[in-house]
């Protein structure tokens, strides 16, 4: 469409572009954002070029932070909230550690995701995520607690799992790994926090039960929202669509009233049950602390929902896939689970889940599952906000109010972090001389957080999947049915894969170690 020389803008062209010069003119150089390659804009910098990718911006954003000498990138449009996303370990340490009171999650931030998680432990700041971090801290600290996980488990890994891969297996069907390690996780994560038993992998047919389902898809639909808030260049524009009931935040609305419909039922129960019942779950134990209202233990709820079931699966979908397509790492992951199994008290009987202690003489098993989530780690890209001006260890500014993003995805890809080898799969790369396993810095894999954030359910996520895998391919091995190249991403709050994860399910035949 053509201006014409009478049209309101080019009229108020003499009046606005004095001001827009003046603003320019004001802008100090040091803390500007740096073009990383991109074509900068006049006045809109390099936001041009997230807009064009938002539908691909992880990996876009990967490919921009590995180009860069400092694996940060920087924008910043006038009359927009400026950001950084960087993949540089100093960066991260200074972020969630050395200056950590200044990058709270911060109020928008919080606002984004206030409407799903509330003000829980994941979407909280000062005090009010000080106490629910101690109280949370105090449980995982329990033995009993670590005990309960690991009953909790073998319900489902003796009991529910294997006959519904036989059923497969027999019947020759395509799995969806993806959608049953869903199922898994939330059963698992229901009857570990709250003592609810949803029995999603119980089901005779391959369909969770009703309600179950539903609320799955709604939470699913809640997390798609939210990333989508997340990644507008326009911080405040999904409130518009809100209000006008557009996608994805119509979508959202329905979600929500499912999700807080499911979890005002399980605190409702828990009240009309009282401590009485001696229930050993982690909502029983967190309720016992103190005076919490229904609104909070709801946040407590759901924010344990997305911690338990979506990380979990997440991690556990990529993690198959991975070894699908590197048999040579599935061969060794079963001689180690067989060399366990034959020594220890139980001997030679398949099918029975493994200690605590057993599970952690798995070395390279554990190794291959931190490598899975450090190339594909289940919360890809984690948020916060600056509150007052700085400068990173690499020189980049952030201004007061920026969201501050690290990304554990691009951070794996990076050789000056990882080595040219980085894009590799190789769970050789955390086993030390004589085999046992070797942390790194949790500032050079942020998988779990790191700082004063650091996940309290680390130890009890790698229960939870090594013995998952451990019984798992101790009877059964999978192959991937869809295309050799790597499937797509799926970024919400954690990185799922696009279209699920096909497989069928093949009986391992035994072998003598």
């Amino acid at each position: 469409m053509e201006l014409s020389l009478t049209s309101p803008l080019v009229l108020l062209l003499p009046l606005l572009l004095p001001l827009l010069l003046c603003l320019l003119l004001r802008q100090d150089p040091k803390k500007q954002p740096r073009a990383h390659g991109l074509k900068s804009y006049p006045l809109l910098g390099t936001l041009p070029h997230f807009v064009k990718n938002q539908d691909r911006i992880l990996d876009w954003c990967t490919d921009v932070i590995k180009r860069d000498p400092t694996h940060t990138m920087s924008f910043k449009a006038v009359g927009l909230t400026g950001g950084v996303i960087t993949a540089n370990p100093a960066n991260v340490e200074h972020i969630l550690k050395t200056n950590f009171g200044n990058y709270p999650k911060g109020e928008l931030t919080v606002s984004m995701i206030e409407d799903f998680l509330g003000h829980g432990i994941f979407n909280s700041d000062g005090d009010q995520w000080l106490w629910q971090r101690k109280a949370a801290s105090y449980e995982f600290s329990k033995r009993s607690l670590r005990s309960f996980v690991v009953d909790a488990v073998r319900l489902e890994v003796v009991d529910r799992l294997p006959p519904l891969l036989d059923r497969a297996r027999r019947d020759g069907r395509t799995l969806d790994v993806q959608d049953v390690l869903e199922r898994f996780a939330f059963d698992n994560i229901c009857r570990v926090a709250f003592g609810e038993d949803p029995a999603c992998l119980a089901a005779e047919s391959m369909a969770s039960p009703a309600q179950s389902a539903e609320f799955m898809r709604a939470f699913n639909d809640a997390q798609n929202a939210i990333m989508a808030r997340f990644i507008s260049p326009v911080k405040s524009l999904w409130c518009l669509k809100r209000l006008l009931g557009m996608e994805p935040e119509r979508r959202m609305r329905e979600a929500l009233g499912t999700i807080h419909g499911y979890a005002d039922r399980i605190v409702r129960e828990r009240r009309e049950r009282g401590e009485a019942a001696g229930d050993d779950d982690f909502l029983s134990r967190f309720a016992a602390g103190g005076e919490h209202s229904d609104e909070s233990l709801r946040d407590v709820v759901t924010n344990f929902l997305l911690a338990g079931r979506d990380t979990t699966s997440s991690a556990l979908t990529w993690f198959f896939w991975l070894v699908s397509v590197h048999p040579e790492v599935e061969d060794r992951i079963v001689r180690e689970i067989q060399a366990v199994r034959a020594s220890s008290q139980q001997g030679s009987t398949t099918g029975a889940t493994f200690s605590f202690d057993e599970l952690r003489e798995m070395h390279y098993l554990h190794g291959a599952v931190t490598e899975s989530m450090r190339l594909y780690p289940p919360v890809a890209m984690d948020t916060h906000c600056c509150k007052e001006d700085d400068f990173l260890p690499d020189g980049t500014f952030v201004g007061r109010g920026w969201l501050t993003t690290y990304s554990a995805y691009a951070m794996a890809r990076v050789e000056d972090v990882w080595g040219k080898d980085c894009e590799e799969f190789r769970p050789e790369r955390w086993l030390s001389e004589d085999g046992a396993f070797r942390p790194e810095s949790p500032f050079r894999y942020p998988v779990f957080h790191a700082g004063p954030r650091m996940c309290l359910g680390k130890e009890m996520a790698y229960i939870q999947m090594k013995s998952i895998v451990a019984c798992v391919f101790e009877r059964f091995s999978f192959r991937f049915v869809g295309d050799e190249e790597r499937p797509g991403l799926v970024l919400s709050l954690t990185l799922r894969m696009e279209g699920g994860l096909p497989m069928k399910v093949i009986e391992r035949k035994s072998s003598a170690i």
